[in-house]
């Protein structure tokens, strides 16, 4: 249980709050060579609630002082007065899909990131992702990146890797040679593992299979980290999913991650409370719990994965049309995407994001579905065939929305995917609208779960916090002014109010300009 007990004893320092921090007084002298010296500013450490008057020098790539303001006699070779304006750790967003943007030669600033005070992201969630992670990780340092990135191997994509995406559970040589590749994966620096057991192929495998395999992130000191197989009622239903998460918890002796908490759908508004208690109640019993949640009303995903059953969408995308357009499979077709239509609170509650037809982004299924003189399952059924179609689902309830919020355990994210503000301003729209107008959250608590507590969670050592000999991943920040500007109408602008941020000691925004600096580094916690 040695790995166990460490994540609990970790996650309940996280959740402890400090009514008091004392920095360390000591002068830093022109010898240990201060490359850069904030001062003035308002100073929340991420792991204190409150904020200090501190100065803090940076040398090379760590934080190597931290004085009472104006109490010491440090030189430094660059000098950032943050007066009047909050300086943070570096946000650490713990689900993202970047990936494909860090990897690009263009977008591999993150710049969107960047902009909302985030400067570490995590990939490989929802059981996607990279299998070889030291392949990935020696390309992403080789090109250049904007921002920190740590990653989960992914179950999903481990399956698939080994088994395509068949509609059946693992042989026993099947999840020895998965395991070979979680174990590898893990050697090479990854969190944890992760699932999407609501996506295909993650949806096809059953429970034992996840729990092997958590097994082996858990002997590494990872996490396990999912997207439970069901937010709603579109198959064993979100508590159950709840129970499996924490089932596999127990039986691989792991710390369970829950990505992206909500009560999805009609079905299931209010039962907020009921997975609280059940979550509450398990870390009672000695089960180590987290959750990360992104502040917004909608969630975001493709057409196909909001509306298909599952079971037609296996094997290949072939087969996947052929189904659609099997004469005989059209009463039960129809009947389940409908179904799944209501669910998601109706067809005007999916509004299409992104597509390769310009004209259809911003319109609901239902406008769709009146301009081709079409019922909503039929439109669907096209759209799906046409090509990847993103989707905003506005389906869940500000008042679960704000229960989970408020709860000490739960974690900022993004879950950024094109076609959804989350993407481009998921910190700033939660200070926004919980923090400073409806003051749900002080300034200190959404800096902590924004930064240290998520550190904490996910094992990352040196990160997420002001500390001597930490690594100096650091934001300036307006509290006034840092906002989001991106909306569904505009997802794609970036957020403002960040003045600086300084990632590994180097500054790659200052005065809200970027420097055109990639000082991003592969985690290997």
């Amino acid at each position: 249980m040695k790995n166990f007990k460490h994540k609990l004893i970790m996650l309940a320092t996280s959740l402890t709050v400090l009514a008091s921090c004392s920095p360390d007084n000591s002068l830093v002298s022109v010898a240990h060579n201060v490359d850069l010296l904030i001062i003035n500013g308002t100073v929340y450490t991420g792991d204190n609630l409150t904020p200090q008057s501190l100065d803090i020098a940076i040398c090379e790539q760590v934080i190597c002082g931290l004085h009472q303001t104006g109490e010491h006699n440090v030189d430094a070779k660059k000098i950032i007065d943050a007066k009047g304006k909050v300086v943070s750790p570096g946000f650490i967003d713990p689900h993202t899909h970047s990936l494909a943007e860090l990897r690009s030669s263009d977008k591999n600033h993150n710049l969107n990131y960047l902009t909302q005070g985030v400067t570490t992201v995590v990939n490989g969630n929802d059981g996607e992702g990279p299998v070889d992670i030291a392949a990935t990780a020696n390309l992403l340092e080789e090109n250049g990146i904007g921002t920190n990135v740590a990653l989960f191997v992914g179950h999903g994509s481990v399956r698939e890797q080994v088994m395509g995406r068949e509609q059946r559970f693992a042989t026993e040589a099947e999840l020895t040679e998965m395991s070979a590749l979680v174990e590898q994966a893990m050697i090479d620096g990854a969190l944890g593992l992760s699932s999407g057991l609501y996506y295909v192929p993650g949806s096809y495998a059953n429970t034992a299979e996840v729990i092997a395999l958590a097994k082996i992130a858990s002997k590494h000191n990872g996490i396990y980290d999912t997207h439970m197989r069901d937010e709603s009622t579109f198959n064993i239903g979100f508590l159950s999913s709840l129970d499996e998460a924490i089932e596999v918890a127990e039986q691989a002796n792991i710390h369970l991650h829950l990505a992206h908490i909500k009560a999805l759908g009609v079905d299931v508004w209010g039962q907020s409370q009921q997975a609280i208690e059940k979550i509450e109640l398990a870390q009672k019993n000695g089960i180590s719990i987290s959750a990360d949640q992104y502040p917004w009303l909608a969630s975001g995903t493709k057409l196909h994965s909001a509306v298909m059953p599952k079971w037609v969408m296996a094997d290949s995308k072939e087969a996947f049309y052929q189904r659609l357009n099997d004469p005989k499979l059209s009463e039960k077709l129809n009947q389940e995407i409908k179904e799944n239509i209501r669910r998601r609170g109706g067809p005007t509650s999916l509004l299409v994001t992104a597509f390769k037809e310009q004209n259809l982004v911003g319109l609901n299924l239902k406008q769709i579905a009146e301009q081709r003189n079409l019922t909503a399952v039929a439109t669907a059924m096209q759209l799906v065939q046409e090509g990847d179609v993103r989707v905003a689902s506005f389906n869940m309830s500000p008042t679960d929305v704000e229960a989970f919020m408020l709860k000490p355990w739960v974690v900022t994210s993004s879950d950024g995917t094109n076609g959804h503000p989350r993407k481009f301003a998921s910190f700033p729209q939660k200070y926004s609208e919980y923090v400073r107008n409806k003051k749900l959250l002080t300034i200190g608590e959404f800096i902590s779960r924004s930064s240290s507590q998520t550190a904490k969670i996910l094992g990352l050592q040196q990160r997420g916090s002001l500390k001597l000999d930490f690594k100096a991943d650091v934001i300036i920040f307006d509290a006034d002014e840092f906002a989001p500007q991106a909306s569904f109408a505009k997802w794609n602008e970036y957020s403002k109010g960040v003045d600086a941020v300084i990632i590994n000691g180097n500054v790659v925004i200052e005065n809200e300009q970027y420097l055109n600096k990639l000082a991003g580094k592969f985690i290997f916690e």
